[in-house]
């Protein structure tokens, strides 16, 4: 049987580039990414008007009619460059952030390009690899992450020598060190990379050392 193509006015693919951006911006947005509501859609929207304005003006001028459209995926590329961040070592954050920019774009150019339902089908593919794939990777054990832990003392000349006897074991270190001196104890804050298990082996060891006043979890630093 033959599929019924849904015919929509300029106007109504633009107000859906929104609505299928602001989804993807909002999951984004809700899991604390660099690239939230705004970003995605604005993504979202732009390329669905420039492949609106290729056909239009093309068809206006007789020219190219994907001569604009065609330009969508080196800008993306340029943006989505920018949202990546080598962290330390062979650790590299942003990159699913920024793959996912490009898939908001191509949704934004299937229906600038009048083909909505390709757009929504693509939406909720995105939403469903964003969520449920993640979870996986995280209940596996695979994604490396950064954490940021924060610890008190009384004495600052021996906090960070008794923080790296308690990550020796576990085979890590500590990073982009700050220390925040306050008139009851001095707060250091410091970063490692690792694996869920890894990260909360951490916690568990920092807190059973009983060196320290008081030791929390931040959280990641740079999720994808």
């Amino acid at each position: 049987m033959m599929a019924i193509p849904l015919i929509i006015g300029d106007v109504e693919k633009l107000a859906l580039a929104t609505i299928l951006g602001g989804i993807i911006g909002l999951e984004r947005e809700a899991r604390h990414r660099p690239t939230g509501l705004r970003t995605n859609l604005f993504i979202c929207v732009g390329a669905a008007m420039f492949t609106i304005l290729s056909d239009q003006l093309a068809g206006a001028h007789t020219g190219d009619h994907t001569r604009i459209a065609a330009q969508i995926i080196p800008g993306i590329g340029f943006i989505g460059a920018g949202s990546i961040i080598h962290a330390r070592g062979d650790l590299v954050t942003g990159i699913t952030s920024a793959a996912t920019l490009f898939v908001v774009a191509s949704v934004g150019m299937a229906v600038g390009g009048g083909l909505p339902w390709l757009g929504i089908f693509a939406t909720l593919l995105i939403l469903g690899v964003l969520s449920v794939l993640g979870l996986a990777e995280r209940w596996m054990n695979l994604k490396r992450m950064i954490y940021c832990y924060e610890v008190t003392d009384s004495d600052p000349t021996r906090m960070s020598a008794e923080i790296n006897d308690v990550l020796e074991p576990l085979h890590t270190l500590m990073f982009n060190v700050q220390v925040a001196p306050t008139p009851r104890h001095v707060r250091l804050q410091f970063e490692c990379t690792g694996t869920r298990k890894q990260q909360a082996a951490i916690l568990r060891n920092l807190q059973q050392s009983r060196k320290f006043e008081t030791v929390v979890s931040l959280g990641p630093v740079q999720a994808e």
